[in-house]
């Protein structure tokens, strides 16, 4: 059913005057704002008429609309794409989309399993696994993302010794840096000072600015490993030693994917693992597609500072028979409400039993393979890109995935460049120039297993237009 001169639409529920009148007179309002009268303020409120187009009625028409906006979109199927700096291009296996595209995966919630059968053990299957990639014992289901789990993970070391400093690298992840920043001082409980460590210019620890700063105040030493400028921290053990030294938590931020061909960061003193699975078997997705993970070993006392749910292994009634339940519960929001550890909410379920898929298929030799293919192909993009006029290479260092190049000695910008590389068809790397300054025109390129050589020859070939353009 549908009315134009009431914008009645068919496809949004109680919308008719009639039904929406019947439901106001019954709850006691004459005006729909009145439902938003406490939760808007006054002068938060749009008091004039937005601009919208004419609504569309039809389902076809809506779909030919849609499309025709999506389309101007330059995306990574149509164009070669190295950028990373967090999500990047991957290769997904046929098996994980026809996994997580079952009815029983696809549709089910995160939190209780009704008659979703299989999915507790799938989030366990999903914690066994990852566990083992980490090389630690002890997961939750998965957080909203990568800066999600980074941030929680702090507020666990805190917990853990009620300390109020944290020490993050000063050419840390952008985006994880402002999820930090909100997130320390966003509940009564804690309010958690952030103090930068300084560090290179390919991001690496200042040892000694870190031992000058990593007092009996600091919970949590947090670094990303690679880097964020895809350098690898070879000092990490150091600074794992620095950090206990003083009483405080390891934190270490990692790509799982480079866990193939890196030590995990328990074997040189993480506390706590915690990072984005999107690596594992996941889409681009605007945003979407990633998953935080938080990784410990099994002790008590980190156990019990997790915040999300829990699955756990138990013998049934019936011998040799086993069952996958909740542990813990009391931990969570769901449990304790106001008094738990942190705000629990919906997560990333169906991208867990993504990620396990992945991890199953590919196996210990898989995940080397990828690993090894992913530097290879790296290297081999960064030498071809510094033998061109004008760029430099700023990666010195082992990288895994990225690398730094400046184009400071061919007198252009960044944006420009990259402007004039979607004319080839490809997305250039992450403009660095706003975020780290210092490092002048620079940019952050990525290059993973799905990169072929004539991919990165077109994207050097690309390179050479743009800076005499």
């Amino acid at each position: 059913m549908h009315r134009k001169d009431n914008i009645v639409y068919p496809y949004i529920p109680n919308s008719v005057p009639e039904v929406k009148k019947i439901m106001m007179d019954e709850i006691g309002i004459s005006d729909i704002m009145e439902l938003y009268e406490r939760e808007i303020p006054e002068e938060l409120r749009f008091k004039g008429k937005m601009q919208l187009p004419d609504p569309i009625y039809d389902e076809y028409s809506i779909k030919r609309h849609t499309e025709k906006i999506l389309n101007k979109n330059k995306n990574c199927s149509e164009y070669l794409c190295f950028l990373g700096a967090g999500c990047a291009p991957h290769f997904v296996p046929a098996v994980c989309d026809e996994m997580n595209g079952r009815g029983e995966f696809l549709t089910a919630y995160v939190g209780e399993s009704i008659a979703d059968h299989g999915k507790w053990q799938t989030f366990w299957e999903y914690s066994s696994l990852m566990a083992e990639l980490c090389d630690m014992d002890i997961l939750s289901i998965p957080m909203y993302d990568g800066a999600q789990a980074a941030a929680s993970s702090i507020r666990m070391a805190n917990r853990l010794n009620n300390r109020a400093k944290v020490l993050v690298p000063e050419k840390m992840n952008p985006q994880v840096m402002m999820v930090l920043k909100n997130y320390m001082n966003s509940m009564p409980s804690a309010d958690i000072q952030i103090v930068t460590i300084k560090c290179n210019s390919e991001g690496c620890i200042d040892l000694n600015d870190l031992k000058n700063k990593c007092g009996s105040d600091v919970c949590a030493v947090y670094i990303e490993n690679p880097a964020y400028l895809g350098v690898v921290e070879m000092q990490a053990a150091e600074i794992g030693k620095i950090a206990k030294n003083a009483g405080a938590e390891f934190v270490v931020y990692t790509d799982p994917i480079s866990l193939g061909v890196m030590e995990a960061p328990a074997n040189y003193g993480a506390t706590i693992t915690c990072g984005d699975f999107h690596t594992l078997g996941l889409h681009l997705g605007a945003g979407g597609c990633q998953g935080g993970f938080i990784a410990t070993f099994d002790d008590m006392k980190y156990i019990v500072e997790f915040k999300d749910l829990m699955f756990g292994l138990t013998d049934t009634i019936v011998e040799g028979e086993y069952g996958f339940g909740e542990v813990l519960y009391d931990r969570t929001s769901y449990g304790s409400r106001d008094k738990a550890n942190e705000f629990t909410g919906t997560s990333t379920g169906l991208w867990a039993l993504t990620a396990a898929v992945y991890l199953a298929l590919m196996g210990p030799k898989g995940m080397q393979e990828v690993g090894t293919t992913i530097m290879q192909k790296s290297q081999y993009a960064a030498q071809k890109m510094s033998q061109i006029p004008g760029i430099q290479l700023k990666t010195t260092g082992p990288f895994f995935k990225e690398f730094l190049v400046n184009f400071d000695m061919a007198g252009k910008k960044v944006a420009d460049i990259n402007k004039a590389l979607l004319g080839y068809k490809v997305h250039g790397g992450v403009d660095l120039s706003i975020a780290f300054p210092d490092l002048g025109q620079s940019a952050l390129y990525c290059v993973t297993e799905i990169h072929t050589k004539d991919d990165i020859d077109k994207l050097c070939y690309a390179l050479q237009g743009a800076l005499t353009c």
